[in-house]
This record gives structure tokens, sequence and C-alpha cells, in this order.
């Protein structure tokens, strides 16, 4: 993912300085359960706020300079998140495994290719039963600037083997560029 580390230079649209909406409503609607693992957690709000409502949780991205900007929101909110730069492409390297797994933002960023290898990475990291909540850009997006726009059918595709995709819904990304939410997909998957 070379090239997010110079995006935490600044800001980027995605650090919206708190968690996304729609994880605030899974954990509010008791979705989330247990260990949770935040794949891409840029800055670590999604990762902080599940924190801070009692989960362990574990977050890592692939950009050194933002699990450095989590790390400090972290001991500034005395919150017990654990940080971690790490390429998501190889979880197993973090030697456990999750009861929930969230990724709001990542899954939309990788090639064909890599989206095979992250699928095989997330099954390193779960068991049976654990639940992934996949936010992602959607092909309902108008436009074409910004992510590539993800179809249901790509996001079946992709979860065919060790895992059940319970449910995709219309969903929306915030920013913090002033525009309306983003069109989104969420999906809850289960590993089989």
């Amino acid at each position: 993912m070379a090239g997010f580390d110079s995006a935490y230079l600044g800001v980027p649209p995605w650090d919206i300085g708190r968690p996304q909406s729609e994880v605030v409503r899974l954990e509010a609607e008791g979705a989330i359960r247990g260990t949770v693992l935040d794949c891409g957690c840029g800055t670590g709000e999604n990762a902080l706020f599940l924190a801070e409502h009692g989960h362990e949780v574990w977050g890592v991205d692939a950009s050194a300079r933002a699990i450095r900007k989590a790390e400090g929101k972290a001991r500034g909110r005395s919150a017990a998140a654990r940080f971690v730069n790490a390429d998501a492409l190889k979880l197993g390297a973090l030697g456990r495994t999750f009861d929930s797994l969230i990724d709001c933002g990542l899954f939309h960023v990788f090639s064909d290719d890599d989206r095979v290898k992250y699928v095989r990475s997330l099954s390193a990291v779960s068991r049976s039963g654990t639940t992934l909540f996949l936010l992602c850009f959607s092909d309902r997006q108008p436009g074409s600037s910004g992510p590539r726009r993800i179809t249901q059918e790509e996001i079946r595709k992709a979860f065919l083997e060790e895992w059940l995709v319970r449910s995709i819904q219309a969903a929306a990304f915030e920013s913090n560029s002033g525009s309306d939410p983003i069109k989104a997909w969420l999906a809850q998957i289960v590993r089989a």
C-alpha cells in the first residue's frame, strides 16, 4: 500500500476524527462481539471507539505514520487498543485469531489478485464463526474519482471459499471533504 503513508502527512479525506457511523450502529446493536481486528485502521478512530466500549481491539495498517497517530490518540484517551504496522495481506504474522473483523475502506483499494490474498489473510486471523463487517465503495457511487467501485457480485465472488456472505446492504462512508456521504456497501460475512 505504498503511497498511503504520505496521505497521513496531512489529514486524508477518510480520516473524519470519529468512528464511522456504521461502526457505531453495529456496536450499539451488539453485532460486533469479542476480540476485534480493525484491518486498515488508519489513525484508529474505529478501533479506539470499540476499545472504549469494552472490546479487546487490535488495529493494523500498512502506514507507519497512521499507526503512530493512532498510538498517540490511544495514549491521549487512555484507551487500551493495540496498533500494529502490518501488511493486511500477511495478517497470519499476528499469530492469533479474532471474533470480529472490521474493514472500513480497505477491500476496495486492492487489485483483483491482491483481493484473493487479502481474503486468505483474513482467513488466517479468523476461525469458524468469526464475523467480518466490510464497508467498501459501492458501484452505486456516481463519478469515477476516488477508489474503485465494488459490486455486490464482486464481494460474493471474493468470499466464495471458507466464508458465508450473510448480507450486503446499502450504506455510506463519511468523509471530511464536506461532500455528501459516499455510497457504500456494508457486508456481513461469516467464516464457515
